[in-house]
């Protein structure tokens, strides 16, 4: 028999064995550079070789990549000295915070937060245990978004680019490392809080000591009181104080308060939690903004004071706004307490305690330049190849799924001919 008739059937095998192996997962160096929009992000991861290298490596691993939009927005946001004054060591950690350990796709995600540890581990940054932490929730119109420090947010665009060792997230903003209590507070009109706590001398234990959490009261509810606040005993408001502090072993964050939830205080007496009618409570007192970010751990803000001497009263959903349990006398309106104790400058990224080494700065940003000794010409060709695909957020599931499609349709037509 005359072998011409296999030649068909050998380059059909030829084909789909070709077929097949274009269908194998891409490495991270290829995922990288066949997304355009990540090019920035690309120079900037691999301009930390170990943290890039040791990548390579993973076989789990989420990261959440800002875009390139996201750079062209760094000079306006708190990260914005980091980058400028090229603190390197700073730079290290926001970038070990866009990395998560495991494999969380978009899919994992619904409407309630879940908390989940990043590779910032490095204690001049973070002091949780295990590491520092970013926030993840679907919302509305099935719209994953990533809540990091001082309550930035940061939308997903093109979830789930599958590489060897896991999946990218592209995501439209930087995630910010949670900054400490004092620096945290007046970002959400807390300065009160922040003031008594400098006022009697709790502000290190409060940015320093690990795992906690706090229940903050308002400015509203420091203003209630201001006048019984400021004329009391250091170690009296002391005592209120570390009576919204838990020390706990682990951080109080929302997703860890079921209801009936028991948490002893630093003052030595319990709060519990209630949920009830869609609200979360500490005690009689209605959790007004849950999981702000800290560096060592969270907070959470209340509308009212809670009373160390009566750490039995429980929550009554029926009341908007329960009674102030301590009682005292206001300041005049628009007078809020303790604000005045405040350090200054403390509204931006902590930029003191990392020494400048780095080469990249807010004038590599948005440029696309040869800052890390990567060719711009040759990023530009490899982010072209797929330009269509990537840019237009078609997902590898599809482009994967396409392949599978084509793979059954040439076996099935290599059947055929070696029938024939």
């Amino acid at each position: 028999m005359s072998p011409l008739p296999f030649v068909p059937l050998i380059a059909c095998l030829s084909l789909t064995i070709s077929t097949l192996a274009q269908d194998e997962p891409k490495d991270l160096t290829q995922v990288l550079q066949s997304n355009k929009n990540l090019s920035e992000f690309t120079t900037l991861l691999t301009s930390y070789g170990d943290i890039y290298a040791n990548l390579s490596f993973q076989s789990d691993v989420t990261i959440l990549a800002p875009n390139n939009d996201a750079f062209n927005k760094i000079p306006y946001s708190s990260l914005g000295p980091a980058f400028e004054a090229n603190q390197s060591q700073i730079v290290r950690s926001i970038l070990q915070y866009h990395i998560l350990p495991g494999l969380h796709p978009a899919s994992r995600y619904n409407g309630s937060f879940s908390f989940d540890k990043t590779w910032l581990q490095n204690t001049s940054y973070t002091n949780v245990t295990g590491g520092q932490v970013v926030g993840g929730v679907q919302q509305a119109g099935n719209v994953n978004v990533y809540t990091s420090g001082l309550g930035t947010r940061s939308t997903l665009i093109t979830p789930d680019l599958r590489f060897t060792g896991g999946i990218i997230h592209v995501i439209d903003n930087f995630l910010i490392p949670p900054q400490n209590f004092i620096q945290t507070v007046p970002q959400f009109n807390l300065t009160a809080a922040g003031g008594a706590i400098e006022n009697t001398s709790l502000a290190d234990y409060a940015n320093s000591r690990q795992d906690l959490t706090f229940f903050v009261p308002q400015n509203a509810a420091f203003q209630a009181l201001g006048e019984t606040l400021q004329s009391m005993p250091s170690s009296q408001l002391q005592r209120i104080l570390n009576y919204h502090i838990v020390n706990g072993s682990t951080v109080g964050y929302s997703a860890n308060l079921p209801n009936g939830t028991i948490l002893r205080t630093r003052s030595g007496q319990n709060l519990t939690i209630t949920f009830a009618s869609n609200s979360l409570f500490v005690n009689q007192a209605r959790v007004l903004q849950q999981d702000l970010l800290l560096s060592n751990g969270v907070m959470h803000v209340i509308d009212n004071f809670l009373d160390p001497d009566a750490p039995s009263v429980t929550a009554n959903p029926e009341v908007q706004t329960a009674p102030p349990l301590i009682r005292g006398t206001s300041l005049s309106e628009n007078v809020v307490p303790f604000t005045s104790f405040l350090p200054t400058g403390v509204t931006s990224f902590d930029t003191m305690s990392a020494t400048p080494t780095s080469t990249f700065g807010a004038s590599d940003i948005g440029k696309g330049t040869s800052a890390f000794s990567r060719s711009t010409t040759s990023r530009k060709a490899s982010s072209t190849s797929n330009s269509k695909e990537n840019s237009g957020g078609v997902t590898v599931e599809l482009q994967q799924a396409a392949m599978a499609m084509t793979s059954g349709f040439l076996g099935v037509l290599c059947w055929i001919i070696g029938f024939l």
